[in-house]
C-alpha cells in the first residue's frame, strides 16, 4: 500500500510538473503557456518576432496576461499583473540599440507616461551587453511597479500603473515599435 501510495504521489507531482512546463513555439523559441507573476497565474496571450527592415530579426517577444483578450486598450491600460518575455535572437541587438529603442518606443507611446530618468535607470539597470539568447522579462504587479529581469536576475523596479501604461504602449499603443509584434502579441 505504501508503494502504491509514493507511486501515485510521483505521478501526481510529475503530472503537475509537465502541465506546468508547456510550451508555444513562437518564431522557434519556446514560450511557457503560463508563467506565475507576484504570486498569480498568467497566460501567453500571444508572441512574435520584432524585426527591422523587414527582414533582420531581432527578438521574439510575448505576452502574458491573467486571461486572454485581443484589446490592446485594455491591456496596457489594465492595473493586473502582466509581463512580456523578451528573447534577444540576433548579435545585432546590443545594449545600446535596445536602450536606443526603449527611448524611441517611449516618445512614441500613446498611453501612460515615462521620464527621462526612467530610461536613464534602464541604462544603469541593464549595464552588462546583450548576446543572442538573453532574457528580459518585465513583469508588472497590480498596486506596485514593473519588475525588470535580465536572465533570471532581478535588476530594478519602476513604480507606479502610468509607467506601466507608457511601457507595454511600446509594443501595443497606437503607435507599436512593430505592427505584427502587437498583432501577435494579441493572438491576431
Amino acid at each position: 500500500m505504501k508503494l502504491f501510495k509514493s507511486l501515485l504521489i510521483t505521478l501526481m507531482i510529475t503530472s503537475g510538473v509537465s502541465l506546468n512546463a508547456q510550451t508555444k513555439e513562437i518564431e522557434d523559441v519556446d514560450f511557457p503557456t503560463s508563467m506565475t507573476i507576484n504570486n498569480q497565474q498568467t497566460v501567453l496571450n500571444g508572441g512574435g518576432l520584432r524585426e527591422k527592415y523587414g527582414f533582420l530579426d531581432l527578438y521574439v517577444g510575448g505576452l502574458y496576461v491573467k486571461s486572454k483578450t485581443q484589446d490592446a486598450d485594455k491591456i496596457v491600460m489594465a492595473d493586473e499583473e502582466m509581463g512580456i518575455r523578451i528573447i534577444i535572437v540576433s548579435s545585432m541587438v546590443t545594449r545600446e540599440r535596445f536602450i536606443e529603442a526603449l527611448e524611441d518606443g517611449f516618445n512614441n507611446t500613446t498611453a501612460g507616461e515615462s521620464s527621462p530618468d526612467d530610461v536613464a535607470n534602464f541604462k544603469k539597470y541593464l549595464s552588462d551587453e546583450f548576446v543572442e539568447g538573453d532574457e528580459i522579462l518585465l513583469n508588472y504587479h497590480a498596486d506596485d511597479a514593473v519588475y525588470l529581469y535580465k536572465n533570471g536576475k532581478e535588476r530594478g523596479k519602476f513604480s507606479g500603473l502610468a509607467f506601466k501604461q507608457a511601457l507595454f504602449g511600446i509594443w501595443l499603443g497606437g503607435k507599436p515599435a512593430d505592427d505584427d509584434l502587437k498583432e501577435g502579441m494579441l493572438g491576431l
